[in-house]
């Protein structure tokens, strides 16, 4: 799973070939009257205990299981529940991981760790760094753009490198068509309920959040330098209902837990 980060530029994506990143220039936010201040938001509550735990996320290998044709997850996030509708004939490869990855509680405990209002909120790296390690490089294969990235529509993150889609997704949060279907970016899904709660999601940060050391440090990072950030507290396969495939395994080892990823 290489770094992700949607960049704002192309210049941006010449000088960072590795970056998975739709090239697209989020308008600034106007700046704020003179005099006031942003208003509180309560420190969110970061912990292990949510965090993607299945010993089975360790071996990417094995979760080749095919999503139906259509399916829907719930996404329980710290702002409400979010709620996404995958149709896989637009994206079959991007369909299947996500399908695994939701089985497997990949995205529980997961930061909303980008956020770019009007244009995207990008989330998928785990409080886990061992389950980070493990998905560092098991990309799937570049598909054709199906659909489009209107609002709401879901994408995964990549860089300029052919196939190097893993495990990293956004929500467009504007119509990013233009910039990001030619691009390469392929939505295999869509929100279908909670469009409110994902606008609502914290997005004070911005780009402040350092992927890598997500990535290698894990909760023990992000719970205690951004510690606004919202979370995704469980992800489920709701429609058609759940196989519980992922749900009875025993908690895995965070023996690895301190060790940097490569």
């Amino acid at each position: 799973m290489k770094i992700l980060a949607l960049s704002l530029g192309l210049s941006l994506m010449a000088l960072c070939a590795n970056a998975q990143t739709p090239a697209a220039s989020p308008k600034p936010p106007a700046p704020k009257p003179a005099g006031t201040t942003a208003p509180a938001h309560p420190a969110t509550t970061h912990s292990m205990n949510t965090t993607s735990n299945d010993p089975q996320l360790l071996h990417p290998a094995n979760l080749k299981a095919k999503a139906p044709e259509t399916f829907e997850a719930t996404f329980v996030t710290t702002k409400g529940d979010i709620v996404i509708q995958v149709t896989r004939a637009w994206s079959p490869l991007g369909a299947d991981r996500f399908y695994n990855l939701v089985e497997h509680g990949f995205y529980n405990g997961n930061p909303f760790f980008r956020n770019l209002p009007g244009f995207i909120v990008q989330f998928g790296l785990t409080g886990n760094p061992a389950v980070n390690r493990a998905w560092d490089n098991a990309n799937i294969q570049d598909e054709p753009v199906q659909e489009h990235n209107l609002p709401g529509y879901v994408t995964y993150a990549k860089s300029s490198i052919p196939n190097s889609r893993t495990t990293q997704l956004f929500i467009n949060l504007g119509d990013n068509s233009t910039s990001l279907d030619r691009q390469g970016f392929a939505p295999f899904g869509k929100v279908i309920s909670g469009m409110d709660v994902v606008q609502k999601l914290y997005s004070g940060y911005g780009e402040q959040p350092d992927q890598d050391a997500i990535r290698t440090q894990g909760s023990a990072y992000f719970s205690k330098k951004y510690p606004n950030l919202d979370l995704i507290k469980t992800a489920t396969i709701t429609s058609p209902a759940s196989t519980g495939s992922g749900a009875a395994h025993p908690a895995a080892s965070a023996s690895g837990a301190k060790k940097p990823v490569q």
